[in-house]
């Protein structure tokens, strides 16, 4: 039997909104997440990034990466 602590993982997400010098007023999200287990970083341009970087740690859990209906 495994550990709780074998089946959960834990992120840290930091997000925030960059603007555009050239463009003016738009803004861009950016931010970075970080697997609290491994160290394993990687920086995000858009909200779509957090769930491709959480993909492959779910998948290990037996769980299926595709979104909830809306």
């Amino acid at each position: 039997m495994s550990s709780p602590e074998s089946t959960i993982h834990s992120f840290i997400i930091r997000i925030w909104a960059e603007e555009m010098a050239e463009r003016g007023e738009q803004l861009l999200l950016r931010g970075h997440i970080t697997h609290v287990p491994s160290g394993a970083k990687t920086y995000l341009k858009d909200l779509d990034d957090i769930l491709a970087f959480m993909v492959p740690y779910v998948k290990v859990m037996g769980i299926n990466e595709g979104r909830p209906p809306e």
